[in-house]
Formats: C-alpha cells, structure tokens, sequence
C-alpha cells in the first residue's frame, strides 16, 4: 500500500510537470506570469513584514536621519508601485487575453485527438469517462495546476527566506518552526485521511442525491414523474441518502474535532505563544535582542504559519491535480489503434470491387461478431444486408468505414487491402446515413454540407431527392433556418422523420464512388419510406451500394442480398432466387408480406410465387 501512494505521488509530480510543459507550449506568456506573480506576492509579504519594517525601526531605534528613512521609504514606495502596475496589468490585460488563446489552442488540441480516436474509445466506459474528465473546464484546471506548482515553489522559497531571518534575530527560534510543521505536515496529514475516508464511506450516498437532482430537473422525466407515483420512490431514496450522510459525518465528527483543534493549537498557539514568550524573556529581561527585532517576530511568525499552510495545501493539491492531468495525459497521449501505414497507396477513382476475405471481429475479447466472414461485391452493385437484430449487419458497415480494424483477415477494395490507404482519403470514399444519425446545432443547409463546399443548388437538389423540399419551404428561413433551438430561440426542431431526411439529404449531397444507407427510413411513415427508397434506387444507380433495412420489401431491387445471422451468411443471391430457395430469407419475407397486405392479396401472391413468377 505504501508503495502505491509512492508509485501515485511520483506520477502526480510527473503530471504537474507535464500540465506546466503543456500550458507553456500553448501561452508561454500566462506560464511566465503565474510564477512571476506568484513570487512578487511572497516577495511583498516577507519584505513588507520583515526586511522593510525591521529597517524603519532599526533606523528610528539607532537615531538615523529623516532623510536617510524617507529615501528608504521613497524607494520601496516606487518598487511596490512598480510592482502593482504590473500585477493590476497581469489581472486586467494579460489574464483576459491569454485565458481565451489558452481555451482555444487546449481545446483544439483535445478536438484533434477526439476526432482522430477509433470509435472503440467512446465505447469503452473507462476511456470515455477520463475523456470526459479530462475536457471539463480543462483550460482552467491546468491554469490552477500551474498556479498550484508555483505557490509550492515560491512558499518553499519564502519559508527558507523567514526562517533565515528568524535565524540571523535568533538561532533558537527556528526551533519553534517546529511546531507548525507538526501541525501541518503530522495532524493536518491525519486530517486530510480522515476526510478522504470520510468522502469515500458517503460517496454512494451523494450519488444518490445527485441522480435525484438529475431526475428531478431533467425535462426527460417530467412525463412519467406526474403521470405516476414515482416521485414517492424517488423521495424516499433521497430521504434514504441524506441520512446515510448523516451518519457519515456523525462517525467522523468527535475525530475529525480533536485533530482539527491539535492542527490549530500546534500551527499557531504554539508558535505564537512560544516565540513572544522567548522574545519578550530576550528583549526585556535578558537585554539581548533589540526591540526592533522582538516587533518583527509577530509578522515573521504569521507569515511562517501561513507560508506552511499554503505549502501543505499546496502539496496537497497537487495530488488531485495530479489525478485530473492524468486523465488529460492519458488522453492526448493515446496512441490509436487505427492508424495510416507507412507508405499509403493512391486512393482509387473508380470501384472495382469490395472483399471481406475470412474477417474475424468482436467488440468483447473472445466474443465474435463475424467469424470468418467472406463475400465479394463487385463496383457499381448494390448489395442487401439483412437478418435479425445482432446478426452482424451494422459491423460490417463500421468495418468498411474503417471505424474498427478486423481482427483477422482482412478487407479489401479493388484487390488492396484498405489498411493500405490514407485513412482519411479513404474515408471520402463513401457518403452514409445511419439509423443513429444526429443533427447538429446548425442551418438545414449545414447539416447537409457538413462543412463541404457545396453549391445552394446542390443542397436543394438533395433536399428534393430525400423528400424534404416541402418540410424546408415550411421553415421560416428555408434551408436557412436553423434546427436547433440551442444557440437560436428562433431556430426549429423537427420531428424525428424530418431529422431523418436531413440525415438523407446529407448522403444524397455527397457524390462519392460508394453509398451506404442504414436502416434510413426507420422514422418515415410507409408513403414516405417508400419514396424515400425510390429516391435511394436511383441515387444509387451506378454507384457501389450497401443498404440495411428490417423491411426486406426495400430488398427486393437489390444485386445481391445477404441474409446474415450471428455474423455468418447463411444465405446470399438475388430477392427472387431466395424466394425460390425458401428458407429463412423467405420466411421472414412472406412474414412481414402477410402483416402488410389484406388476405385475399396475400393469397394471390403466395401463387405467383409457387409458379415462379417474380414480383
């Protein structure tokens, strides 16, 4: 256990240094003032207290002229004006503008990783919460970080600067420094376990009260808190919670008192006390410290207390500094798993062929999705994926896309493996909607661009072929609008099937050699589904095309059609051939059929499908 808070605290220290490097290497200017600032505030304490009061005294105790005290004073009046023009610069001029470069290159830093990162990283809980710990206030955290290394550094420096002074009164003195190192360092140590115990034992209870919080702001529970009686569960939770809080502190409390009260008494009574006693014993009984030095004590004393104070805290602090930058480091300094190879190959104009050959892959370690999958489309088909939920269809989209690496064997495109390519190059090979599609906080014709340089007409033509020309010209501003009321009270929100033509808009405007669309008609209603499936037969016309879709009548056009379960493919050919074979395409296809036309219909069709004829 001890070399684990070893292992902890050297890493803390190591992270530190790096928050300081990082800050320097995106505003050398603010790293220079918070340690300049820093040390010009012990400077002005210790010299005001000690150097600048002992000598007036001194001055006025050895009968030095007026004149030689008001140079003197002069002096330092012009050096501390000095330096709180320069402090009044730091806060007003300096602080503003460096704290807005600060944000704005740590963030771009943090962006640029987030966005280069595999799409496992956001799945993975562990990654994704030091992620999302690591760019909370991050440009704050390691502003505070570094203004935190710099008070250690410059508290130790002053307490070296005060004990010396207090040596060159009396080197008895520093004895009594003792006394608040006891108490800092010994109880404030015993303290500060005992409120880590003390936070760890009420954790699960603060969770609680904070998931009731949640719960109870949340518009996403409004519904169902007035609709039922859930609200009387909730409050009991919370009931529940606070008293185990209670409890918590109770058990602590009587300890946590009597340590508190001997960090006190051994910070400042003792020393404050101890040294008057012994000063006033040298100054007036014993005659040999001047009354000049006896009158600096109590201002050396304070300051030596206080400059401990801050020290411990400050070593204190750096410890959970510590952890905070670690998430930041661990996080900028990941090293992805799907990377560009050495020499990439020129991305292909035109498709010739897509291959998956014997690809293995999982989410889980030893827990396959597709296991030793292989088939073969070739340039300008369009290829159907379906089978139940789980069966493999979305992996092998997220394959292609390259937002996961197989784990074996390997896919390729025109006969190349495309770990060959330019990841990003590759990337621009395909134009996709996915059922999980989001909307950004942006005009129509933003979610449709996507930051792509595209004409107004381009945008229109695509809103047109994904059936939402009406839906827009509703709009107050058109494609102009924005759908999103996040930045704009004036901006709109549209319902899920609108939302859904935007996201097919979106592939609609992007002329890439390979389209895929994944369950894009999931929130349209049937007329609307099936003009958007007219709009994706012919936008796919010539191009290379996969499309996943529950409803297999959306199949039927297809080249080639895939019926997928638990990652292998059990059966593969055209809708009609399939039909034919009768199995378990057939099954789930004469199934939904049945559910979508009246008896009589389906009656009808069964003998067509018995006398081969296809439909």
């Amino acid at each position: 256990m001890k070399k684990d808070r070893e292992i902890s605290l050297k890493q803390a220290i190591n992270n530190n240094i790096y928050a300081f490097r990082l800050l320097a290497s995106v505003s050398k200017t603010r790293a220079f003032h918070l340690i300049m600032t820093s040390a010009l505030y012990y400077f002005d304490w210790i010299f005001y207290s000690a150097v600048f009061m002992r000598f007036v005294l001194q001055a006025i105790e050895q009968q030095k002229s007026f004149n030689e005290i008001l140079y003197f004073i002069a002096l330092v009046s012009l050096i501390f004006i000095a330096v709180t023009l320069y402090q009044i610069y730091v806060a007003n001029v300096s602080d503003p503008v460096t704290n807005i470069k600060i944000y704005h290159r740590l963030y771009s830093k943090i962006y640029k990783k987030a966005e280069s990162v595999e799409l496992s990283c956001y799945e993975n809980a562990d990654f994704y919460n030091k992620y999302t710990m690591a760019i909370d206030k991050a440009d704050t955290r390691i502003i505070e970080t570094v203004e935190n290394i710099a008070r250690i550094v410059m508290s130790f420096a002053a307490l070296i600067w005060a004990t010396s002074i207090m040596f060159s009164i009396d080197s008895f003195l520093v004895f009594f420094i003792l006394f608040p190192i006891a108490g800092n360092f010994i109880f404030g140590n015993m303290m500060n376990k005992l409120y880590y115990s003390r936070y760890i034992d009420s954790v699960l209870y603060q969770r609680r009260t904070e998931y009731v919080n949640r719960v109870m702001y949340l518009s996403d529970f409004a519904k169902e808190i007035r609709l039922t009686d859930v609200f009387s569960i909730i409050h009991r939770d919370y009931n529940d919670a606070v008293k185990g809080i209670e409890k918590v502190t109770d058990k602590y409390s009587r300890r946590g008192t009597v340590l508190s009260f001997l960090q006190t008494y051994f910070t400042y009574t003792l020393i404050f006390e101890g040294v008057l006693l012994y000063g006033s014993y040298k100054a007036i009984y014993n005659q040999s410290m001047p009354f000049a030095d006896l009158a600096i004590l109590t201002s050396v004393m304070s300051m030596v207390s206080w400059a401990l104070i801050g020290f411990t805290e400050s070593i204190m602090k750096t410890i959970e500094n510590g952890i905070f930058v670690q998430n930041l480091r661990s996080f900028l300094e990941y090293e992805n798993k799907i990377t560009d190879c050495d020499d990439p190959l020129p991305i292909p104009q035109k498709i010739e062929s897509i291959e998956f050959r014997n690809v293995k892959f999982g989410y889980k370690k030893n827990k396959p999705i597709l296991n030793g999958l292989s088939f073969k489309i070739n340039g300008g088909s369009r290829a159907a994926l379906v089978g139940i939920n789980g069966a493999g269809k979305t992996t092998i989209i997220k394959l292609i896309l390259r937002l996961y690496d197989v784990e074996d064997g390997e896919i390729l495109v025109n006969g190349v493996n495309i770990k060959k390519y330019k990841l990003s190059e590759y990337r621009r090979l395909f134009s996709c909607a996915f059922q999980d599609f989001k909307i950004f906080a942006d005009s129509v014709s933003g979610n449709i661009s996507m930051g792509r340089d595209i004409s107004d007409n381009e945008i229109s033509d695509a809103i047109l072929r994904a059936g939402a020309k009406s839906d827009v010209d509703a709009l107050a501003n058109g494609k102009d609008t924005v759908i999103s009321r996040e930045f704009d009270d004036k901006g709109t929100i549209l319902s899920g099937g609108q939302q859904q033509k935007i996201a097919a808009a979106r592939a609609f405007s992007k002329r890439s050699p390979v389209k895929i669309f994944d369950e894009p008609s999931s929130a349209l209603d049937p007329i609307a589904e099936y003009n958007m499936f007219q709009s994706i037969l012919k936008e796919s016309a010539g191009y290379t095309t996969f499309f996943i879709s529950h409803r297999l009548s959306s199949a039927r056009s297809a080249d080639i059609i895939y019926m997928l379960e638990n990652g292998q493919i059990i059966e593969s050919g055209t809708h009609f051939d399939l039909i034919k074979k009768d199995g378990k395409y057939a099954e789930m296809y004469n199934a939904q059929a049945k559910n979508y036309l009246a008896d009589s219909d389906y009656n009808e069709y069964s003998k067509l499908i018995k006398r081969g004829v296809e439909t």
